[in-house]
């Protein structure tokens, strides 16, 4: 970059601050690997300085091979930028802390000389850093065209223009076509999960609907059928609301209305929502007025199967009420659940109905009012926010979340007791709900959720769906403290403390690849033996799963390295339309589709995947699990296992998260904590 100057031709402020920048990496450059450390303070102090400046950013990129040469980015995971992560640039670029802010600035502009073909990086192409910037200006848009909040202002102070400039700086490097192409794919992906809380997405489809007509921002020539569904699945989704006219015209609108008019308008409106997963607050309303018709426009709204057609028609004064309760504008997204739940034909299990009856009526606790209305506001009311909550889990089970908290266990618990076992889910909603307390057993002993001593997370979580934000501090509580009563014994506590949690039909059998004590593996070759003989259709006789089993992973980054474990549930095994044997699971963690590394990428869609689940091949999915279950009278045919598949799973697995956990004899069956199976 040459130097610049002012109209007297005396360099300008950001000359200098660019010669001090050269300096500082030349130093930096020349020192030997145990001195970067101390010059590296100064070449990020400089980089600060330059980036403040009008032109610092496009200063900065033109250096960006020079400073990844230097080292600046060792010992960071900013070094391979293969691993990186587009959802952790914005909160990077966020943070109080200067000097992350600095890097990820730096790595950004690194990746746009990269996507320019101005850096030809030996690990990193240009498609790649074009994708990957793409999907960071896509996560982040409102630093894209709205100015900073007194919030940012107070904890960034000047950084917080510092990142709105760079943003715009990489979109009119790489385009704003990109931009959207990019956040509707993401829309897409994270909705084909169909999860209850869509809160987020939402709020992205509105925000791009507001930007697109704003006549000031330029997303260039991309519009894209697939970002006008989303919108018009919110906003315009049939003709009596195309121009987004606002509840009560519409309301007006569906008075004039004859039924041929209706039934149009109740069909549309179904097609949309079983599209997308996303439901219109002018369904929510509809859906009411048509409960003054028949139930035939009511069916055609909900879109119902035959199955979910008969349980209306069956049982229509519950859901008459359920609708009257539950389903406003401000709570449509539980409309899609009602239709899930019909067409599960839940209600024919004979407790559910009686329950939902309970639950109508129930009189919430002022702990759990409080904290409904703390998260969701008082309208409509915290007990229609509950019992539209409960309509969104037993219709969608694979639907649950458990936000940024680290509660998977209680969030997987919930997914399955709405799956398997939804009268006692409406059980412990109502104690925790109404009692504020809820009481389990544990090897006959009772547990109660107020004398436990504390749970997993350290903070009540508020980021949750409504049943989960009653229920899941409860069971946190629980659950933790069947950890404590096993603390104790030999081996790992979840052999005793997940029947005990789920239910009878969590399995009694119980096998674990670690050595609880040291953390090495162990008996690998017999614990994959095992889990073939009890998951695996070639090994264990044909049988389907029957009810879904509690498992543990080791999760890893997309450069395999282990993150920690995680609780999911194994939904079922079988062929995919392939022909290739995947084990397809349920993921509590808000986002199923992740990069294991080492070619492990789960999948949510295109391999025979419901809503709501994950899939891996089979192999692949053996090299992450460390704990399962299986009924200890069905042995299966271990035996029969080939060798290299056992051989090829350790190669997975010494690849990623084994690869410090393996000692002399882990290979070998040996007597450990699962000894006597």
């Amino acid at each position: 970059m040459e130097p610049t100057a002012d109209a007297e031709g005396a360099p300008t402020t950001l000359d200098r601050r660019v010669g001090s920048l050269d300096d500082a990496v030349r130093a930096l450059s020349e020192t030997r690997d145990f001195g970067k450390p101390a010059k590296l303070r100064r070449v990020l102090e400089a980089l600060r300085r330059v980036l403040r400046q009008p032109g610092g950013a496009a200063a900065v990129q033109a250096r960006a091979q020079a400073l990844d040469e230097a080292g600046l980015f060792d010992g960071t995971d900013w070094a391979s930028p293969a691993i990186l992560i587009p959802a952790l640039a914005g909160p990077g670029l966020r943070c109080e802390n200067a000097d992350t802010l600095v890097l990820e600035a730096t790595s950004e502009l690194r990746l746009l000389a990269i996507a320019r073909g101005e850096y030809a990086h030996p690990a990193f192409s240009a498609d790649d850093a074009h994708q990957f910037l793409s999907q960071v200006l896509a996560m982040n848009l409102d630093l894209l065209f709205t100015p900073p909040n007194e919030t940012e202002r107070a904890r960034q102070g000047r950084n917080a223009q510092l990142i709105r400039d760079l943003f715009q700086y990489l979109a009119d490097g790489i385009g704003y076509d990109s931009v959207l192409g990019e956040l509707v794919d993401e829309i897409w992906r994270i909705l084909r999960q169909r999860p209850i809380q869509v809160e987020q997405v939402q709020s992205l489809i509105t925000r791009i609907s507001v930007y697109r007509s704003d006549p000031d921002v330029d997303f260039g020539s991309t519009s894209g059928q697939g970002l006008d569904r989303l919108i018009t699945s919110l906003f315009g989704t049939t003709e009596a609301c195309r121009d987004d006219p606002g509840i009560p015209a519409f309301r007006e609108r569906l008075e004039a209305m004859d039924t041929s008019g209706l039934q149009y308008e109740a069909s549309g409106f179904a097609r949309a929502m079983h599209d997308t997963g996303l439901v219109s607050p002018y369904h929510a309303e509809l859906l009411r007025f048509l409960l003054g018709d028949n139930d035939y426009l009511v069916a055609e709204a909900l879109g119902l199967s035959d199955i979910g057609r008969t349980c209306l028609m069956r049982y229509r004064d519950v859901v008459r009420r359920l609708v009257e309760e539950a389903v406003h504008p401000q709570t449509a997204q539980c409309v899609y659940g009602l239709a899930l739940l019909l067409d599960r034909g839940v209600l024919h299990e004979a407790p559910v109905v009686p329950a939902l009856w309970r639950q109508l009526s129930l009189e919430l606790s002022p702990t759990a009012r409080q904290r409904l209305t703390a998260v969701f506001g008082d309208q409509p009311s915290p007990e229609a926010r509950l019992v539209a909550g409960v309509i969104s889990m037993l219709g969608q089970p694979l639907g649950v979340g458990q936000g940024d908290n680290p509660t998977c266990q209680s969030a997987r618990a919930l997914s399955m007791w709405a799956y398997n076992d939804p009268d006692y889910l409406l059980q412990l909603v109502v104690w925790a709900a109404r009692d504020d307390e809820i009481i389990m057993h544990f090897e006959g002993s009772p547990l109660s959720s107020k004398d436990s001593a504390g749970g997993v997370a350290k903070a009540l979580p508020i980021d949750l769906d409504p049943v989960s934000l009653v229920v899941v501090p409860h069971l946190d509580r629980i659950y933790a403290e069947m950890g404590r009563r096993c603390a104790d014994r030999p081996g790992d506590p979840h052999r005793w403390v997940n029947p005990e949690f789920h239910g009878w039909w969590a399995a009694r059998g119980f096998w674990i690849n670690v050595d609880v004590a040291t953390g090495n593996l162990v008996d690998l070759d017999e614990f994959l033996r095992q889990f073939h003989a009890g998951y695996h259709p070639g090994y264990n006789g044909g049988r389907p799963l029957i009810h879904p089993q509690p498992a543990g992973i080791a999760v890893t980054d997309s450069a395999a390295r282990y993150i920690g474990w995680h609780a999911i549930t194994i939904l079922r095994v079988g062929p995919d339309p392939q022909g290739v044997v995947r084990v397809y699971f349920f993921n509590p963690n808000n986002d199923s589709g992740q990069d294991w590394g080492d070619g492990v990428v789960v999948s949510t869609t295109g391999h025979g995947e419901r809503f709501g689940e994950a899939s891996l091949p089979f192999d692949q999915f053996a090299s992450r699990i460390y704990i399962f279950h299986v009924d200890p009278l069905e042995r299966g045919e271990p035996e029969r296992v080939p060798a290299e598949d056992v051989e090829r799973i350790i190669g997975y697995l010494e690849r990623s998260w084994g690869r410090d956990r393996l000692r002399p004899g882990a290979l070998q069956a040996s007597e450990g904590p699962h000894g006597d199976h």
